[in-house]
Formats: C-alpha cells, sequence, structure tokens
C-alpha cells in the first residue's frame, strides 16, 4: 500500500496483500476515514496457561486509584495505574493473541476488548508483579467491544478508580496503560484529541475509501459511539489497555488506532471506548454471570 492507506495492526502479514486481522481483515471506518483495530491475532504459539512468550504473539490493539491528586506528575500517576492494568494472552484455534485489560474487582474480575478474546479457547493474565493465572471469560458484548474475564484463584488485587467520561474535555491531558507489542506495563502520554467520534469496525464495503473496496469481505458491524480520540501513542497490544486522566482514573478502554502506509503502529490518532460506556456494558455482563 503506498503513503496514506490504511493497514492492519496486526503483525507478521504475507507480503503482496492486506494485512490479517484477527481470523478475518478487519477495518475501521470513522469521520470518512478507514481505520484499523489495534488487534489480531495469528501464528503458533505455546498454550497461554505454560507461559508469558512474545515470540509468535500477535498483540491486540489499546485506575485511576484512590490517593493520586489531579495536580499529581506523570510519573505518579503512571505508578498508581499500572498494578491495575494487566497483560492478556488468549490462545484461538488461529494462534495466540495479546491484549491488555484493567482490573475491576480485587478478587480478578478484569474488564478488556471483546477482539481480545475472541475465539479463545485458553486465556491468561499477567498481573503487574509478575505474577500470571489462567483466566476464562465471563461475557463479551461485540456490538460494543467489551468482554469481562475472571482470573483464577486470585485476591487482593488492585480494582482500577473509574472516572466519568462525560466530564472530558478536548485537550485534557491523559496516559494509555498497557502491554503494546508485550511491552508490559508501558505508559505514554497525550491529550484528548476529539470527543464524540463513531468508530466503524467492519460493516458494508461501500464504507472503505475507494482504494481499499473489493479487498475487504463484509463483517459483522461493531460501532463504538461517543469515541474518545487521543494522540497518546496506542499500538498493538494496548486493547483493552486503560486510557486514564491526569488523577489517574480510568476514562476510557483503548480499542483502535488509525494507521498510514505500510506501518502497523501509532501515528497519533487512537481512540477508546469511554468507561461509561464501557462500564454499562461490563455492569450487565456480570450481573448475568456467577461470580
Amino acid at each position: 500500500m503506498g503513503p496514506g492507506s490504511v493497514a492492519a495492526a496486526g503483525l507478521g502479514s504475507a507480503p503482496g496483500r492486506p494485512p490479517l486481522l484477527g481470523t478475518t481483515r478487519q477495518k475501521l471506518a470513522a469521520a470518512g476515514a478507514a481505520l484499523a483495530l489495534a488487534m489480531g491475532a495469528g501464528g503458533a504459539g505455546a498454550a497461554v496457561t505454560l507461559a508469558f512468550t512474545h515470540d509468535s504473539t500477535v498483540y491486540s490493539s489499546p485506575t485511576a486509584v484512590t490517593g493520586t491528586s489531579a495536580k499529581g506528575g506523570t510519573a505518579q500517576v503512571a505508578a498508581a495505574v499500572q498494578p491495575s492494568v494487566v497483560s492478556i494472552q488468549a490462545q484461538t484455534p488461529n494462534g495466540t493473541s495479546g491484549g491488555s485489560g484493567v482490573i475491576l474487582r480485587s478478587d480478578g474480575v478484569i474488564l478488556t476488548n471483546a477482539h481480545v478474546v475472541a475465539d479463545a479457547a485458553q486465556v491468561a493474565v499477567k498481573f503487574s508483579d509478575g505474577r500470571t493465572a489462567s483466566a476464562k471469560t465471563l461475557g463479551a458484548d461485540s456490538a460494543a467491544d467489551v468482554a469481562v474475564i475472571k482470573a483464577d484463584n486470585v485476591s487482593g488485587l488492585k480494582p482500577a478508580t473509574l472516572g466519568n467520561s462525560d466530564a472530558l474535555a478536548v485537550g485534557d491531558t491523559v496516559l494509555a496503560v498497557g502491554s503494546p507489542l508485550g511491552l508490559d506495563g508501558s505508559v505514554t502520554s497525550g491529550i484528548v484529541s476529539a470527543l464524540g467520534r463513531e468508530v466503524r469496525e467492519g460493516g458494508q464495503e461501500p464504507q472503505l475509501p475507494p482504494g481499499l473496496r473489493g479487498q475487504l469481505s463484509q463483517q459483522q458491524e461493531t460501532v463504538i459511539k461517543n469515541a474518545i480520540q487521543t494522540d497518546a501513542a496506542i499500538n498493538p497490544g494496548n486493547s483493552g489497555g486503560a486510557l486514564v486522566n491526569a488523577a489517574g482514573q480510568v476514562i476510557g478502554v483503548n480499542t483502535a488506532i488509525l494507521t498510514a502506509g505500510n506501518g502497523n503502529g501509532n501515528i497519533g490518532v487512537g481512540f477508546a471506548i469511554p468507561i461509561n460506556s464501557a462500564k454499562k456494558t461490563a455492569d450487565a455482563i456480570v450481573a448475568g454471570s456467577k461470580v
């Protein structure tokens, strides 16, 4: 693809064809532009219950914590938030995918993106202190791209503090916390670039730019309404991780990026699901499960 083309955020695509995203060639369209989900699944990999490895994992796209002052520095906010964010690996029929998650409860209930754990036969999480645990998916809403998983046999975890995404303003400082490309506990900073974006995953080909029409199969459409746009660097593997404000409160769930040319990484345009809507979906999932 030439400059300005849309590239999927997956890794390891064969030359001469559009990169694969998960088991399909998924694309996003928002505000007239095509977007690529910061996600992916593919390649062979060890069972996630055995070990966390980065050799063959295709990484998915990307807490407030009590006691963090709104005047606290970036380092203080990052240190407070990191214990509430986890790395996730999911074993699927097509390989291993990686993403991030946000701890909701001390007993291991974790919020992430639906596309991070889609079709997963096994799921494992890695905590900020290096511990790992197997996990099960309590439920997922693919239309909202929200899922909830539960880590097995854990306790005493540090839940994230959730903020109010309705209170955001363009220009607010934000941090993205997650595991881009398997780099656990990574933190990037930026601002809220825009609010109220409508991000479409999949859908009908006419929504795509002319250069992409005919290249993608039709897919079930996922629409993220009122998405938060940020220039904080979000890369594959950040999916499901936290977007937090200057007080360390989670105000979004990182989920998508816009790419250009042959690159699959950040170009300063990322999107997050507002935490108010993500929490509503997560609460419904938890209420319908036996945890």
